[in-house]
């Protein structure tokens, strides 16, 4: 990987982290943002299960439904690329399989619930008929540090 896709994927997790700080008080400060195939950002969420009360409620499920609904395309996100500050769980991972995302770049491994390589590596699965290209581990102490500084608060 050259130095400019470094440079471009600390760019868009950086989004990321600034999505995340749009977060509830209450909630994990998560953030996701999706891109166009030219780099123009479509949405961005965060993490929003307490303040929605909504246990769907992820930043990555929320970026993709909002980007959907700006692509005006039904449900296919083909082309794009999601970044979002924490390894998806599952649910979040099967999410951006069905919508066809093209590429995941994300922060913070999550070793406990992560479903792109740590668990599980759901968006890779050869059985799927979609794989998502992925780049984990950008801007991962940044990612981390924001993690990190919200459960010191919560103890």
């Amino acid at each position: 990987m050259s130095s400019r896709d470094v440079r471009a994927d600390e760019e868009l997790i950086r989004a990321a982290l600034s999505a995340a700080r749009d977060a509830d008080p209450r909630d994990v400060p998560v953030g996701a943002v999706v891109f166009d195939a030219s780099g123009r950002e479509l949405a961005r969420a965060a993490n929003a299960r307490e303040a929605l009360g909504d246990p769907t409620a992820h930043a990555e499920v929320l970026a993709l439904r909002a980007a959907a609904a700006v692509v005006g395309d039904g449900w296919r996100l083909e082309g794009t690329t999601l970044a979002v500050t924490l390894e998806p769980c599952t649910m979040c991972a099967g999410a951006l399989v069905l919508a066809r995302v093209r590429r995941l770049v994300f922060g913070a491994w999550e070793p406990k619930t992560g479903a792109v390589g740590s668990l599980w590596d759901v968006v890779r699965d050869r059985r799927l008929n979609h794989r998502a290209e992925v780049r984990g581990g950008v801007l991962e102490s940044d990612c981390a540090a924001t993690l990190d500084a919200f459960f010191r608060k919560q103890r």
